[in-house]
């Protein structure tokens, strides 16, 4: 099993800004943002789900466009999984007719080429030997973060959250995990406007780290355009001990 990362960043702006978006093997995408622009028509057409972690434009701008590009060249629909808060958002103001067309109507509800899926937290979807497990978050609009399990090794992404123990309960649990990706969205200066739109900085990614258990590699993510060097200077004078590392585009995680 391979994870690819197709876009980890907090913004936008030239070829190596692309927001999140993972691509699990040829068929399963985490997180569908602008990375996902980069891929090919055939790689789109192969993608037969969508696991989001909430209803956020930088991790669902992309599945109005996918559906829309290779909707018609495939024989079942793009299944999306999220949270009913977060299917509600996007029917409620993405698919709507007015910001895009409903999908999941078209060419006939019987037989569309979008489909929702609702999920909990702690819900196991088993896709061909592989596991996904929704995990708790912590964000200002109801999330989950995902693991992935291959069964020899796991992989945590906690999508977007601030301090949250609950997510650590179920991590510290994970007999063969291998890797977390853990954002950090803003510098320590902006320690206030990361605790009031529930991000890490820094100084709160090295208190959260701290109750881990286990040994994992580490790597960051949702880093802001502009700040990236800054804030990575501050991560290893906070976390250092810990070795997290910047996570790259184009970086694949073998599990």
């Amino acid at each position: 099993m391979k994870l690819r990362i197709l876009g980890c960043s907090g913004g936008i702006g030239g070829r190596h800004l692309r927001t999140t978006s993972m691509l699990l093997d040829n068929d399963v995408l985490i997180d569908a943002g602008t990375g996902v622009s980069d891929l090919s028509l055939t790689e789109l057409s192969m993608i037969d789900h969508v696991f989001v972690t909430h209803s956020h434009l930088d991790h669902v701008t992309s599945i109005p466009f996918m559906v829309d590009t290779v909707g018609g060249m495939r024989d079942r629909p793009l299944t999306v999984h999220a949270l009913p808060a977060t299917i509600d958002a996007m029917r409620n103001h993405l698919f709507n007719w007015t910001i895009w067309p409903d999908f999941t109507q078209i060419p006939t509800p019987e037989s569309p080429l979008l489909k929702f899926v609702p999920i909990e937290v702690g819900d196991v979807i088993e896709l061909g030997g592989r596991r996904i497990v929704a995990l708790p978050a912590n964000h200002v609009v109801p999330a989950v973060g995902y693991y992935v399990d291959s069964g020899k090794s796991s992989l945590v992404f906690t999508g977007d959250t601030t301090t949250n123990d609950a997510l650590w309960r179920v991590v510290n649990r994970i007999a063969n995990l291998k890797y977390i990706i853990i954002e950090t969205a803003f510098c320590n200066r902006e320690k206030q406007l990361a605790v009031i739109s529930k991000h890490f900085c820094p100084s709160m990614l090295a208190e959260e780290l701290s109750k881990l258990e286990r040994t994992a590699e580490i790597f960051i993510t949702h880093l802001k355009p502009g700040e990236i060097e800054l804030t990575m200077q501050e991560i290893e004078e906070d976390a250092g001990q810990y070795r997290p590392r910047m996570l790259q585009n184009n970086q694949v995680f073998e599990l």
